[in-house]
């Protein structure tokens, strides 16, 4: 099943227009409006989130909207230029699925079947998006469904900025919408509002065939585009001089093998392409057309630019059981959407010793398998306080010149945060004689410490007087610990002179 991506931006001209002058000569509460002439007048294109709580809307005389506005800024409209743009933003959301395509005017359109768990899952993916362009300064609204109409719906006229319909509820979401979500015609919105068709539901309850000889095909086939029953294919953009071979067939195919077979010739064939380019990919869109229109992809990437055909036919090999060909495969195209230089490489020599083991491919693997975001190392990074002395890098990235300072061991394993134990100490400042975690109690019979850590001061002032003391203790069943006291044990000032588990020797 189809999970699509509808991304509304209601204020794109404007924002592009604030955007592209840098906002240096608008105010961010200045109304704006862009204006194209309509015959002998001019109107209304666009307006800005200033002007529209003013009362100016599209479509109003430029004239009355000066009288109603003092000190409105009128800028002149660039349609083409907004199209433009909003067609390189659709190549921009190529990085999060294959399928990507501009929606005029004011909108993108995203099949995200099979790449959203790489992104951390759907609302994930969301978030990014929204984070992404609320960043750069654009006015967003998200809508995912199972239907480019029904996402393109609650995009526009949902309950809340991000509305995500679970799948299979095409119907129960529709329905309460207006009219108007369907895509059609704006006179033919007010005709059937005229009638008293305010929702969807209304316009579903009545007889298809009389609706259809009054108001032409148009409105119950946008609905049936929304509940799934009609495809509504998605035309993906691509951007020029993309390395990409093309295989059209004679009689459709829908065979996981013959699949798999024609993979191994489109990425042989991409391969040779690449090498003559001195490229190498470091990700891959392969997008399969069936014999209904609808147009789906599967998307590998790479920690390391290569062109092995083995190795990208096996990544991709290993998607073919997610691949839904329906009735059949009319085309696929195999492209390398994203490249990077890749030098010749040398067969390997007897008088060289062997560098490090490769371990690349199964990176590949992993990151196409679970998503590249949760696959890291952990690196050094100097600072006194052990949660933050460690981050996360990617798994190839270079090693980076920080270590680790300091005599005192640490365990290999620290507990995402610390833990609250129960102790028994003969001295406030001496180590416990006992302690209760997650419900155990256990005696110690060694302890080593204690090793005082300060707090980092210049990062917050509500550390200049907290101090912590770790100590290593071993229970009865030599099992070891890593426990701490929050406090000097004397003054109050240093902390709560509470214990805390925050590791695990062994």
């Amino acid at each position: 099943m189809s999970r699509v991506v509808s991304l509304f931006l209601p204020n794109w001209p404007t924002d592009r227009f604030r955007r592209a002058s840098g906002g240096a000569t608008l105010q961010a509460d200045q109304p704006l409006v862009l204006a194209a002439s309509d015959g002998r007048r001019r109107v209304v294109t666009a307006a800005n989130e200033a002007a529209l709580r003013q009362g100016l809307r599209p479509g109003i005389p430029l004239a009355k909207a000066q009288v109603l506005v003092p000190g409105l800024r009128i800028e002149d409209s660039d349609p083409r230029g907004d199209l433009e743009s909003l067609e390189r933003l659709a190549f921009w959301a190529l990085r999060y699925t294959p399928v990507v395509a501009a929606d005029p005017p004011d909108g993108i359109v995203m099949d995200i079947e099979g790449a959203a768990h790489l992104m951390g899952g759907e609302k994930a993916l969301v978030e990014g998006l929204r984070q992404r362009l609320s960043g750069a300064g654009y006015a967003c609204r998200i809508g995912v469904a199972d239907t480019w109409g029904l996402a393109h719906a609650v995009a526009r006229y949902g309950s809340a900025p991000s509305v995500i319909v679970e799948p299979g509820h095409c119907r129960e979401s529709l329905a309460p919408l207006p009219v108007a979500a369907l895509r059609i015609d704006p006179t033919t919105v007010a005709e059937l509002q005229g009638l008293g068709l305010e929702t969807v539901a209304d316009l579903m309850a009545r007889p298809r065939a009389p609706t259809t000889l009054r108001f032409g095909p148009e409105p119950w086939r946008r609905i049936d585009q929304a509940l799934g029953h009609v495809a509504e294919p998605i035309d993906p953009v691509r951007p020029k001089d993309v390395p990409e071979v093309r295989k059209a067939f004679p009689e459709p195919i829908g065979a996981a093998e013959t699949i798999r077979r024609h993979i191994d010739l489109l990425v042989g064939k991409l391969c040779l392409e690449l090498e003559s380019r001195g490229v190498g990919a470091r990700r891959l869109d392969l997008v399969y057309e069936r014999v209904d229109g609808m147009r789906k992809a599967i998307r590998i990437g790479t920690a390391m630019p290569t062109r092995d055909p083995a190795r990208l036919s096996r990544m991709l090999r290993d998607k073919v059981e997610s691949m839904d060909p329906g009735f059949g495969i009319e085309t696929m195209a195999l492209a390398a959407t994203l490249v990077q230089p890749l030098a010749p490489s040398q067969s390997p020599s007897s008088l060289v010793e062997p560098g490090p083991p490769d371990v690349s491919d199964l990176v590949d693997i992993l990151a196409n398998r679970v998503g590249s975001e949760r696959l890291f190392r952990v690196a050094p990074v100097q600072s006194d306080v052990p949660e933050r002395s460690v981050t996360r890098i990617p798994p190839l990235a270079p090693e980076l010149d920080t270590t680790w300072t300091g005599r005192w061991p640490r365990p290999p394993r620290l507990l995402p945060r610390p833990e609250p134990i129960e102790t028994v100490a003969l001295l406030p400042d001496h180590p416990p004689v006992t302690f209760t975690w997650r419900g155990v109690r256990r005696r110690v019979r060694r302890a080593d410490g204690p090793e005082r850590v300060f707090g980092e001061w210049w990062k917050r002032d509500a550390e200049l007087a907290t101090v912590r003391d770790y100590f290593r203790v071993e229970d009865d069943a030599g099992e070891r610990y890593w426990i701490y006291r929050a406090g000097d044990g004397e003054d109050p000032e240093t902390g709560s002179h509470r214990w805390f588990m925050h590791g695990i020797f062994g």
